[in-house]
């Protein structure tokens, strides 16, 4: 599904990836942790095609095409989801409005009909209830007035309506309480099949106890240092950072 080799990035005169180094298949769900400032949100940021980010060197290939060089919003219509770790608020614009034209916009690209208002709010009401949204919410602007934990919810709720093949989750845990991260948890656990992945970007290993990876990632330093199972993000939980940063080193 993605292919990332050596991949280079930097924003204005600051180098942030140095040699990323990334292949995910169909149906994997990959967890990518680091210390602050490692790169993981330039990371996310980088592969949807945020325009702030320069990539300098590498590729990254994305079920066949070459991601780099498409439009932002073609990776979307590809099938790439990105969960804002901060989501912005919309003011004046419905999330039935904002969401009936981002799927039809897709629908287009595919060169599928739109869907009429009464298709749309039948699917709406059933994405809905995935993540256990209240219609009241999804019917104000688009995240205006939202507490923390709607506001992620209402992420999952947007990937759940856009079904796509790659969601990055980029620290959709961060502000959570256990409830709330539950509610997101076991939303994304519902839309995982064997076609699409999933990649968790998180500093901690609570989300990892509710959705699952089968393979972690540290990044350190703009690079990929080490790879494991899910019982390297225990490990890192009791033992922090530093001990990978020395291994990366050669301390």
């Amino acid at each position: 599904m993605l292919e990332v080799k050596n991949l280079h990035a930097r924003i204005g005169d600051k180098e942030i990836l140095k040699g990323i180094n990334l292949t995910i298949n169909d149906g994997e769900v990959h967890a990518i942790m680091g210390p602050n400032g490692s790169g993981k949100s330039t990371l996310s940021a980088v592969l949807v095609g945020n325009p702030a980010y320069e990539v300098t060197e590498g590729e990254a290939w994305y079920n066949g095409k070459n991601l780099l060089e498409m439009k932002p919003e073609d990776r979307a219509h590809e099938g790439l989801f990105l969960s804002f770790q901060y989501p912005v608020e919309i003011p004046g614009v419905s999330m039935t409005n904002f969401m009936r034209a981002a799927i039809n916009e897709k629908r287009k690209y595919h060169g599928q009909e739109p869907l009429n208002a009464s298709e749309f709010m039948k699917l709406m009401r059933e994405k809905r209830k995935v993540v256990e949204l209240d219609s009241k919410l999804a019917h104000r602007s688009v995240n205006e007035g939202f507490s923390g934990g709607e506001k992620k919810r209402n992420e999952i709720f947007q990937m759940a309506m856009l079904e796509p093949t790659l969601s990055i989750l980029d620290e959709t845990d961060s502000g959570l309480d256990v409830d709330a991260m539950r509610i997101v948890a076991e939303g994304v656990n519902k839309l995982s099949n064997e076609k699409t992945s999933t990649i968790v970007i998180t500093h901690y290993d609570r989300l990892l106890e509710m959705i699952r990876p089968q393979f972690v990632h540290v990044l350190y330093k703009g690079r990929i240092v080490k790879t494991a199972g899910p019982e390297l993000a225990k490990e890192i939980q009791e033992r922090g950072f530093d001990w990978i940063k020395q291994e990366a080193d050669g301390e």
